[in-house]
């Protein structure tokens, strides 16, 4: 990395901060702004990136000066200042995925993991897998790693180390998958999230034909298709229901804090023990080991690491339990990671006491009905499900479906109360011991917050 200065405009996002950190440990100076920070939310965040040395502006375009290359988040718009001024100043303007696509594709060795749910989780295990074994990653992640976390560094999405040995996760949802060229690609699945199945398929047909080495997970109909198309010699298959996978897992337990499996590969049989709960964490796990074998890593190896993965915050996160209840952070917000979370969670005993916060109107519209049946599907009949307004930052959007709407499609189990706070003293009022309490969604920093807020009332009502 150059010294050349970058300037990083939403830099407290979750697919900025770890860029701007890496760049930052890398030698590079760093400066960016926010909104959030403009509007006085999220200190930890900013207060975690100044401790970096990263230089911290308001969003009007006063941070920005000549020589700098401007990176902005697909959540910026043109019209705003530090776009203007970058253009003013004739700065070379990139996408955040534009910036990654040149870390990643310009490393010897790398790693790109794509999928509509698990990315963030395989990413994680694959980049403690490499640590672990002393290979010494450079991690992107869009989620806090819980095994790097440490006092000084709260917010470890990334993980800095050799540049040429390169792990991230990638994003389809704005066709930005097409622009990497990584030596091994990892597909988790593919179901309705941000574009349109047939827009899917051909994006992931792209990626896998970009990469030198495919690992796919042969469970997922639609990734087996696209698997049909990768030739044998650079095919990775996993699976628990498929004979013919390289990676073969059988003997599946789950338990109410993991999950229990062997698996399978030329001739090679390991025992897995994964700290975290649930089937589709037992499949992310194949994966990660499918991608550090092709790294040349040992499966024994990788399998003994497993054992000490810790998982990643927001993902079926306790934050706490009082008075008997206990409550979860998740960020479950398509009907793919919803059907994953209620599976793992009915699977245990207790009374589910739900808040689903959707991260936009746009989402509603595009998979409102398949959100619908994941929750009616999902839930049981003494469970309760809360749902507040959409997020919403503004703009044009089509509101035609809102949380009302959603409340009727799901059903008796659903309740439309529009207020946030509202749900947070319905939930402390209603919640009896042995109930869990669980916050879904994504694209809102406060959501954590508001979740450990409900655990303090619960002890205080205590």
């Amino acid at each position: 990395m150059s010294d050349t200065d970058i300037f990083f405009c939403g830099i407290g996002g979750s697919g900025m901060l770890p860029l701007a950190s890496i760049v930052r440990a890398s030698g590079g100076r760093v400066a960016g702004s926010d909104r959030s920070l403009d509007a006085g939310r999220l200190a930890p965040k900013f207060d975690y990136l100044k401790s970096l040395g990263i230089s911290l502006f308001a969003q009007d375009g006063s941070g920005l000066q000549p020589g700098m290359t401007l990176v902005t988040s697909a959540a910026v718009e043109d019209t705003i200042a530090d776009v203007v001024r970058a253009r003013e100043l004739g700065l070379e303007h990139v996408t955040r995925p534009q910036f990654l696509a040149r870390l990643l594709n310009s490393a010897q060795r790398s790693v790109a993991v794509g999928g509509t749910s698990g990315k963030s989780t395989v990413t994680g295990m694959i980049g403690w897998i490499l640590h672990a074994c002393h290979r010494q990653p450079t991690v992107m992640n869009g989620a806090v790693m819980k095994n790097f976390v440490t006092p000084s560094a709260p917010f470890a999405s990334a993980l800095v180390g050799d540049p040429e040995l390169f792990v991230s996760e990638v994003d389809e949802s704005d066709g930005s998958i097409s622009l990497y060229r990584p030596e091994v690609a990892v597909l988790t699945n593919i179901s309705l999230d941000h574009k349109s199945m047939d827009e899917l398929r051909g994006l992931f047909a792209g990626f896998l034909g970009a990469a030198k080495k495919a690992v796919l997970n042969l469970d997922d109909p639609e990734t087996r298709a696209l698997a049909e198309l990768v030739t044998a010699d650079k095919r990775i298959g996993y699976g628990f229901d498929s004979p013919g996978a390289d990676l073969l897992g059988k003997n599946l337990e789950l338990l109410p804090d993991g999950v229990t499996f062997s698996v399978t590969s030329d001739g090679e049989r390991h025992a897995v023990s994964l700290p975290v709960p649930g089937r589709h964490n037992a499949s992310n796990a194949l994966a990660a080991l499918g991608a550090a074998r092709a790294l040349g890593v040992p499966l024994a190896d990788g399998a003994a690491a497993l054992a000490r993965f810790a998982g990643l915050k927001r993902r079926m996160e306790t934050v706490g339990t009082a008075g008997g209840v206990t409550v979860i952070d998740d960020f479950g917000h398509n009907p793919d990671k919803i059907d994953a979370t209620l599976a793992t969670l009915r699977a245990q005993p207790g009374r589910l006491l739900v808040m689903f916060q959707p991260h936009g109107f746009g989402p509603l519209a595009k998979m409102g009905d398949e959100l619908a049946a994941s929750f009616a599907r999902g839930l049981a009949a003494e469970d309760i499900l809360f749902l507040p307004d959409p997020v919403y930052h503004g703009g044009t959007v089509d509101k035609a479906r809102g949380t009302d709407w959603l409340a009727a499609a799901i059903g008796p189990q659903a309740r439309h109360i529009p207020d946030r706070a509202a749900i947070g003293e319905a939930l402390v009022a209603e919640a009896k011991p042995g109930d869990r309490i669980v916050i879904m969604g994504a694209r809102d920093d406060t959501l954590s917050d508001f979740a450990a807020e409900l655990v303090d009332r619960l002890a205080r009502r205590n």
